[in-house]
């Protein structure tokens, strides 16, 4: 006896139509400027980012929150945007390392400070994990602009560099950390 099977990724005569993924509506501030996006409310942050605004500087690693690539500030703080739906960043400010050019020398085509530090220093290796550690670094040195050598070690522990890389990635974070603080008026004031 012969028998015919249907193929398996054929839908059978009878069964619904498949649905369309729902779709949601989000307004969100990154670096500054307002964005709708229509998406689907499962999708995280990253992929919003990368897919819908097309800021491409944010990377994708591990995609379990633990290399850091992804890390992206959400009311100034650092998070991991592959754990994040883009839903719950509704309503907060959201920076990219996109913003740190125009952050500091308000000219869009030229090297924020922390960015100068990370050239200088050559602590850009394959380049890969460095969006992650600027945007760990930037949110670091917001909340703790005093920090010393251990305290940014520590604080870069959080972020995986595959070229190993660490020692630069500090002694960048370290110089930029102290150029700030001599730019501080109080600083100067002292001289």
């Amino acid at each position: 006896m012969t028998t015919h099977s249907r193929p398996t990724d054929a839908p059978a005569a009878d069964a619904p139509a498949p649905e369309a993924p729902e779709l949601q509506l989000m307004v969100l501030d990154v670096n500054g400027e307002r964005h709708e996006v229509i998406t689907e409310p499962r999708r995280t942050l990253v992929d919003v980012l990368r897919h819908e605004l097309r800021l491409t500087g944010t990377h994708v690693g591990c995609e379990h929150g633990i290399c850091g690539a992804c890390t992206v500030l959400v009311d100034d703080r650092p998070v991991r945007a592959c754990l994040m739906f883009a839903a719950q960043a509704e309503g907060a400010r959201i920076r990219t390392v996109e913003s740190l050019s125009a952050g500091s020398c308000g000219r869009p085509d030229e090297l924020g400070d922390l960015q100068r530090a990370f050239r200088e220093r050559h602590a850009l290796q394959c380049g890969f994990c460095t969006p992650g550690f600027l945007m760990l670094a930037e949110g670091f040195l917001a909340e703790r602009p005093d920090a010393d050598r251990e305290q940014i070690r520590e604080a870069v522990a959080a972020n995986l560099c595959r070229c190993t890389g660490y020692q630069p990635i500090v002694e960048a974070i370290e110089q930029c950390a102290a150029a700030r603080r001599a730019a501080r008026p109080d600083a100067r004031k002292e001289k």
